[in-house]
């Protein structure tokens, strides 16, 4: 109760005592309206100045009294008056309403302003004979009666004053009654701005006059503002109330009548004198029901005309727009299931013509480079058919004219001649007819030139001139299959042009250690990885062969490195390399919704060099789908968990294709064979020898490989468990090596599986004398002079014949001496170590590759149209998140509709929790689904900012419709005071900053527990900002603000009659009109804030 008499108070202090007086001056306005009458002027004196002839005091309508009514002269000069008051009271008012005003003259006008119809004070004017400004409240009167109300606190009467000069216990005259005032008599002058003295005002005593209120224990009168109205009232026989007022006239006195409006306070404590809805006032003395298509609220000074289609009928309170918000349902359905059955068509279209001009591209090469071979073997036969005539022409002439024709078929036939050969050979591969342009260049050919300019621009010329070098290569390997002179002459040629930079990685003593527990995972490890080679890592599990492959690779983490890692034998950090270095990854990390061509393509237009043309970018691609077999499924989804894509072979053959496109110095395979048939993993392994063929560096972690892939390999690791090594050579010789230590491999028996057999003591060999499977790493050792570790010396001398409670004994002892303290502090000591060995490899360093990738802002303009596919094709998960957008807000529209006591804080507050836990839910999408991709991604060298900035640019679109999927449900079905614009704007302020806390939550947390968090963080902010007012906690919530922000943006379009229960509301929840930017300013930096940190979360953390 004390806050909204504290705004009332301030109020109408300032405001009504202000606007009564200059109503009542104004009657005694000069007629020029610059010349203040005297304060005291009769009816007649006024009417004389005013040109209206004679005044006749009698109580019935002489001509003066309605001359003086009618004038228009004097309702301007009336008008000139208040505006002059309205303005010396602004700024006293908006020192202390500021919290609720935010115009104080405008809404000062609003409310008090009487020119349109000034009736009801001619009328007291005739019905207090001219005694009207006698009966005004002062300045002081006001402050009286509100500091009165004040002091009461929460339990005192809202309608009654301490006592004063005029009321009290000693007197009580009939002016103290509600809705009664008296007179200061003719002889005392009164200011009206007087603040301090209360005048004494005994005379006269009688009802308030209509369109004024008089309040319980004072006797002056304060004019109704508008959106009021107050009539005089009547008493009610039954009840003795004066209706349409809650006040009764004192008893035992017959002759005290019910007079006017007796309070002006909040809608809640009083709603007495507010205009009734389904009613406007357009003066404090005149109700008109509302008429049909339209509506009134309550407060209303005029009625407003409903929508078109609307449900209007008379004495409406609020228009029926419910029609509206069922047409938009329907229409949001019809436009969810267009996008749910029709999302994919868009994308299908354009592949469709994609990949006709592309099978028009591989047809076009394929009939030109029959063309060229048919035109080649005619060719050769008519020389060969030529050479013929040409002998029988020579043994039919004279010797002399055979000699003549002797050098023609020496200079083609001579297979001694072998420089004249090829000089002819090049001379018939410069004579072919070259008819199309994907024949221009020959591969490996660095004299001639690819096709540029126009001929290149269009998307079916670039596919003319991939697709021939394909069938120009393919015809190329061919002929070297053949082992033909031409063959071998290209295979020189393309030997000359290699681009690649060889990369040889040569270790010694590689040992890897956990830094906490001090677990060795590599010990000792020696040799080298030479490119153009394909080696192939194989042990039992848990010899480390994964971790050696990490260690290699510059990605072994967590760990302390000891020992040599030399790069082309310098002593250089592998992470520089690594735009060069290919890592295929165990699992089958490829984006699901995309298809093969889309997730190859993007890899290699964000890893291959920024100087390559897209021409040379398409042919990398062609190569790598036609040598993986991927060709059938190009267009294909990948697939998820929801949605079946291509088999699991496939994928990994586009996991693998993944590192191929970018040209690779170095790839490194973590079992990209696992999974596949033996048709599948032999036609990779084959693509994989055509990268080394290149120059290529190739090791590849290999689980129970065919006899055939076996022998395909060139060079063999073999890790015992413990990450030590067995052998390391070529496959050639490894057979040998293992017979000399007495292990001869069955017949039609794998050899590496038999020695994994032997490894993992499956298989137990009859080993030479004095030779163990646990000194099988020494005997390696020993056999390439390399130094022995001491403690595996110590290791290899304890007998195998140990008895079994010695070695029990042991292992207690062993067990028993780490405590679990110092095992979780190293495991801890692990975790830390990790992280940030995971940072170090992601952050930048200096680039030795020398390979100059596209930048952030190309790389994001790749991320985007990426990001926008997945979209696209998700665009049935979005349909989803709006048709529960669309429930939220006509169940939240009709349950919690707009109470005018609270402006709709209620309906805001379950908007504000159900738009923040459907919006983040949403967010979650963004980064949760795509993290492990994104690890890939980053640790190959692409920018995290462009992925980030992507992300968040396409979810743009979301935080630009949501709100409005949403306001078009929850507004029509609503219908608050405030315009769907201003709604908007704040909807959109909180979309964006509750988007920007679940990029936090996706990133940080798990899936699980960040659904938990979004949806309990809303709930709990919202208790506290509505429960913690005005505390430091509450301003850390954005739901505050949010609220705040809805509130205020309602409020501000209730005025007049209004303005104590807006100040009254504000005051209790604590808001400030005045905030209403700041919100919005708020909630924006709220979301930037977050989207930092999320960010920082995303480039620092790496959860497994």
């Amino acid at each position: 109760m004390a806050c909204w008499v504290a705004a009332a108070m301030h109020l109408l202090l300032l405001c009504n005592a202000a606007a009564a007086a200059r109503a009542a001056v104004a009657l005694f306005a000069a007629v020029d309206g610059t010349t203040p009458l005297p304060p005291r002027l009769s009816l007649a004196e006024a009417a004389a100045a005013t040109g209206t002839g004679d005044y006749d005091d009698g109580t019935t309508g002489d001509k003066g009294s309605q001359a003086i009514v009618g004038s228009p002269i004097v309702a301007g000069a009336m008008n000139d008056r208040l505006r002059a008051l309205t303005s010396s009271f602004a700024i006293a008012i908006g020192k202390k309403l500021d919290y609720c005003i935010k115009d104080t003259e405008t809404e000062w006008n609003q409310a008090f302003d009487f020119s349109k119809d000034t009736t009801f004070l001619t009328n007291c004017m005739k019905e207090t004979k001219g005694d009207l400004q006698q009966r005004i409240c002062t300045a002081a009167e006001m402050r009286f009666y509100f500091d009165s109300l004040m002091g009461g606190g929460d339990t005192a009467e809202t309608n009654y004053v301490k006592p004063n000069v005029n009321c009290n216990r000693s007197s009580w005259i009939d002016g103290c009654e509600p809705g009664w005032a008296c007179s200061a008599g003719p002889d005392q002058k009164i200011d009206l701005q007087n603040s301090k003295d209360i005048p004494y005002r005994p005379l006269k005593c009688q009802s308030c006059c209509p369109g004024f209120f008089c309040p319980h224990g004072l006797t002056c009168m304060i004019p109704c503002p508008l959106g009021a109205y107050c009539p005089r009232s009547s008493l009610n026989t039954s009840t003795g109330i004066c209706d349409p007022y809650n006040y009764q006239p004192p008893p035992g006195n017959p002759n005290h009548t019910c007079g006017a409006a007796d309070i002006w306070a909040d809608v809640v404590t009083a709603d007495d004198i507010f205009c009734p809805a389904g009613f406007y006032c357009p003066s404090t003395i005149q109700k008109l029901p509302c008429s049909s298509g339209y509506y009134c609220r309550k407060g209303s000074t005029s009625q407003t005309r409903c929508y078109k289609k609307s449900s209007c009928p008379p004495n409406s309170a609020t228009q029926d727009i419910t029609i509206f918000g069922a047409l938009l349902v329907v229409a949001s359905c019809l436009v969810l299931l267009i996008i749910y059955n029709f999302s994919g068509q868009i994308l299908t279209n354009r592949e469709k013509r994609q990949a006709k001009s592309r099978e028009a591209a591989a047809r076009h090469a394929r009939e030109t480079a029959q063309a060229r071979e048919r035109w080649k073997s005619a060719k050769d036969v008519a020389k060969k058919a030529g050479v013929g005539l040409q002998s029988q022409l020579s043994r039919t002439f004279s010797r002399k004219k055979a000699g003549q024709a002797q050098p023609g078929p020496s200079r083609v036939g001579d297979a001694g001649g072998k420089k004249n050969n090829l000089t002819d050979m090049m001379r018939s591969i410069e004579d072919n007819p070259e008819s199309d342009e994907g024949f221009n260049l020959e591969v490996g050919d660095k004299a001639l030139k690819k096709p540029t300019g126009k001929q290149m621009h269009t998307r079916s010329q670039i596919f003319k001139y991939a697709y021939g070098q394909i069938e120009k290569e393919k015809a190329m390997q061919q002929e070297n299959h053949n082992m033909t002179f031409s063959g071998v002459i290209s295979m020189a040629k393309d030997h000359d042009v290699s681009t690649r930079p060889s990369i040889e990685i040569a270790f010694k003593d590689l040992t890897l250690t956990l830094k906490g527990s001090k677990k060795k995972l590599l010990r000792s490890v020696t040799g080298k990885l030479s490119p153009g080679k394909v080696a192939a890592v194989m042990g039992p599990s848990g010899a480390g062969k994964t971790t050696f492959l990490s260690a290699i690779a510059g990605k072994a983490t967590g760990c302390g490195t000891s020992g040599l890692v030399l790069i082309n034998g310098k002593i250089e950090p592998i992470r520089g390399y690594k735009k060069i270095i290919g890592f295929v990854p165990q699992d089958d990390i490829v984006h699901g919704n995309l298809t093969v061509e889309e997730n190859l393509w993007f890899n290699a237009r964000c890893r291959l060099s920024a100087d390559m043309s897209k021409a040379d970018k398409v042919l990398v691609v062609e190569r790598v789908i036609e040598s993986l077999g991927l060709q059938p499924v190009r267009d294909s989804l990948v697939g998820t968990v929801e949605q079946r894509g291509i088999s699991g072979g496939q994928r990994k053959r586009v996991n693998v294709g993944l590192e191929m496109v970018m040209e690779p110095s170095v790839l490194i395979l973590d079992e990209p064979t696992s999974g596949l048939d033996s048709a599948s993993s032999l036609l990779l392994l084959r693509a994989l020898r055509r990268e080394a063929l290149e120059g290529v560096n190739i090791s590849m972690v290999v689980h129970q490989p065919s006899y055939t892939l076996y022998r395909m390999f060139d060079d063999l690791i073999l890790l015992a468990k413990g990450g030590m090594t067995v052998y390391h050579g070529p496959v050639k010789k490894v057979e040998e090596y293992f017979t000399g230590l007495g292990i001869v491999v069955p017949e039609r028996v794998n050899p590496p599986d038999y020695y994994i057999d032997i490894l993992e003591g499956i298989v137990k060999p009859n080993l030479s004398p004095g030779v163990s499977v646990k000194d099988l790493p020494i005997r390696w050792m020993v056999h390439n002079g390399y130094d022995v570790p001491r403690d595996m010396l110590q290791s290899s001398s304890q007998s195998e014949s140990t008895s079994r409670g010695s070695m029990d004994h042991a292992s207690s002892h062993d067990d028993a001496a780490p405590s679990i303290v110092s095992v979780l502090w190293g495991n801890f000591k692990d975790i830390l170590g990790q992280k940030k060995d995971e940072y170090d490899y992601n952050k930048t360093s200096e680039d030795l590759s020398k390979r100059k990738t596209p930048g952030i802002l190309r790389q994001y303009r790749y991320f985007l149209g990426r990001c926008g596919k997945q979209r696209l094709r998700d665009a049935r998960i979005q349909g989803v998140d709006y048709l529960i957008l669309c429930l939220a807000g006509i169940c939240l529209g009709t349950l919690a509709k707009v109470s005018d006591e609270t402006f709709g804080a209620l309906g805001y507050t379950y908007t504000v929790i159900a738009v923040s836990l459907l919006c983040k839910i949403g967010a979650l999408r963004s980064f949760t689904l795509d993290k492990i991709n994104y690890w890939r991604e980053r640790a190959s060298g692409m920018s995290s900012l462009a992925y980030f900035m992507s992300k968040d640019t396409i979810d743009h679109f979301n935080t630009i419709v949501k709100p409005i999927v949403y306001l078009s449900m929850f507004y029509f079905f609503n219908n608050p005071r405030s315009s769907i614009w201003e709604n908007y704007i704040v909807l959109l302020a909180l979309v964006y900053c509750v988007t920007g806390i679940g990029y936090t939550f996706a990133i940080f947390f798990q899936p699980g527990s960040a659904q938990l968090w979004s949806a309990l963080l809303p709930v709990v902010l919202t208790l506290i900002a509505t429960q913690q007012k005005d505390t430091i906690l509450a301003d850390l919530c954005y739901t505050k603000w949010a609220l705040e922000a809805f509130v205020i943006a309602n409020a501000q379009n209730y005025s007049g009659v209004w303005l104590i229960t807006r100040c009254g509301s504000l005051v209790r929840s604590g808001y400030d009109i005045e905030h209403e930017a700041l919100c919005i300013a708020v909630l924006i930096a709220n979301g930037i804030l977050f989207r930092c940190v999320a960010f920082f979360c995303m480039v620092t953390f790496q959860k497994n």
